[in-house]
């Protein structure tokens, strides 16, 4: 039998594993976040959820392009109150839920935070960085003031690990995660969709309905290494790596380059919910091969090179 320790904790958040679902992928009910879990997860992540109930864009909001994923769903999402009684539900099944937040305003992150908080959330990321609304809608983006401000604000507010959710599309990622520290977040998710656009020839306009989208999925995975290793450079607080992680080798480098914890999102589109349960042995096998006895032995074991 197997001795090999999966568990880890993040911000003070304890998990049977370090593998879980991105924010907006299957999200958007109790339902769908119990069959992530029973795939294989470590915990589940809502749909960023804000305080009003959001139609999002139109569509066309997602088209497949070399590499990935591009979409501009807008932040559709039946708002916080609504949700609370979902949450409530995978609770009732003891099942560990990171809620993702979002707002127009500090005022509102804090109200949002304290309704998913009293769902019996087991945690909360903000998102600060959705690259497809406005910053009217997703204010704080490349603002590492404000992120320190509106972090400090929601950390006061509710007694729950946060975790600060941040985008590739900043000069430096760094002051970012600089200001996430400051404002008291218990560990930083990294990263967001990374901000780009399609064309199509044929009717000589943009695929998309509001024009700019999020790039998900393989080719965005060298950003997000390259915005974890900086990180971790700089910051003492827990990483969640995220970003274009599709197989276990995936993880693995994710790991290696000091993630405590990985999140799934474009790959679940493509290789179902299958893809939690052959990360999780894939990982596992590394780890025997390797000699190792517990996954947070290689975290960041690349930065010793």
């Amino acid at each position: 039998m197997s001795q090999l320790n999966l568990a880890v904790e993040i911000g003070g958040l304890k998990l049977r594993n370090p593998v879980m679902n991105a924010a907006g992928v299957l999200g958007l009910s109790a339902n769908l976040l119990k069959r992530v879990y029973e795939a294989g997860a470590g915990c589940v992540v809502t749909k960023s959820l804000g305080l009003h109930p959001r139609r999002g864009h139109p569509n066309p909001t997602l088209v497949a392009v070399e590499g990935g994923i591009l979409n501009s769903m807008g932040l559709p999402n039946p708002g916080a109150s609504y949700f609370a009684n979902e949450v409530k539900r995978l609770k009732g099944m003891d099942i560990p839920v990171i809620a993702s937040i979002f707002g127009s305003s500090p005022e509102e992150f804090i109200e949002v935070a304290r309704i998913l908080a009293e769902s019996g959330a087991d945690a909360l990321e903000l998102n600060y960085s959705c690259p497809t609304v406005g910053r009217e809608r997703c204010l704080l983006d490349a603002d590492p003031e404000n992120i320190e401000r509106v972090t400090s604000a929601v950390k006061d507010a509710v007694d729950l690990p946060i975790f600060v959710k941040l985008s590739p599309n900043v000069g430096d990622i760094v002051e970012c995660a600089w200001a996430s520290e400051r404002g008291g977040a218990d560990a930083i998710t990294a990263v967001n969709t990374l901000k780009g656009l399609a064309i199509d020839a044929e009717l000589r306009r943009p695929i998309l309905s509001n024009i700019m989208g999020g790039l998900s999925g393989p080719a965005l995975k060298p950003v997000a290494l390259r915005c974890i290793w900086e990180i971790t450079e700089e910051v003492e607080i827990p990483v969640i790596g995220c970003g274009g992680i599709s197989t276990w080798r995936d993880a693995v480098e994710f790991l290696l380059c000091g993630a405590n914890a990985i999140q799934i999102g474009t790959a679940i589109m493509y290789r179902g919910l299958e893809v939690f349960w052959e990360i999780l042995e894939g990982v596992k096998g590394y780890l025997e091969v390797n000699g190792f006895t517990d996954v947070n032995e290689i975290v960041g074991l690349a930065h010793e090179t």
